[in-house]
């Protein structure tokens, strides 16, 4: 949904195959976006969804200039309660961020979060949102905006998408 409309307003739109659970890493998810390198520029726009967002905080980190918008939807940033906080934990080498270097390397961020997601707490949102200098977007029983949560549009993230 979200890839149509978007690609329908005239955008390129990438969704990278990263390897999960399989072979996942941070570093096969690098190797992998290393292949969309010349498409990550001032004009780029990254949603990262769940560990997506995880990863997306990391990628802030490693970029040598900013891009353009960043969006996290339910990410987590290990804050417990978290049901992976350990596969997540080794995945992104812990849990401490340059917040200053990720904030430096987007220009706009977006963070969204629900009340009753039930893989991370409502806290990773804040303490996202907190040192991100911005507002959480908090979507009431939009569990981890998936379709296992019953959650198949969704119309916010689209809206603030095409206000850029």
């Amino acid at each position: 949904m979200v890839k149509a409309r978007v690609r329908k307003k005239g955008h390129k739109v990438f969704i990278p195959k990263f390897p999960t659970p399989k072979g996942e890493s941070l570093e096969s998810w690098l190797k992998i976006l290393n292949n969309y390198k010349e498409y990550i520029n001032k004009d780029t726009v990254i949603i990262g969804h769940s560990k997506g967002g995880l990863f997306l905080l990391r990628l802030l980190e490693r970029l040598n200039h900013p891009i353009y918008a960043s969006f996290l939807v339910s990410a987590s940033i290990g804050i417990r309660p978290y049901k992976f906080y350990e596969l997540n934990h080794k995945f992104a080498h812990g849990y401490d961020f340059d917040w200053k270097l990720i904030k430096a390397n987007s220009n706009i961020f977006f963070a969204y979060h629900s009340n009753n997601d039930p893989y991370t707490c409502l806290d990773n949102g804040k303490t996202i949102a907190k040192n991100l200098d911005i507002n959480l977007i908090l979507i009431p029983n939009a569990g981890h905006f998936n379709e296992k949560s019953g959650y198949l549009k969704f119309e916010k993230l689209l809206q603030d998408i095409e206000k850029l």
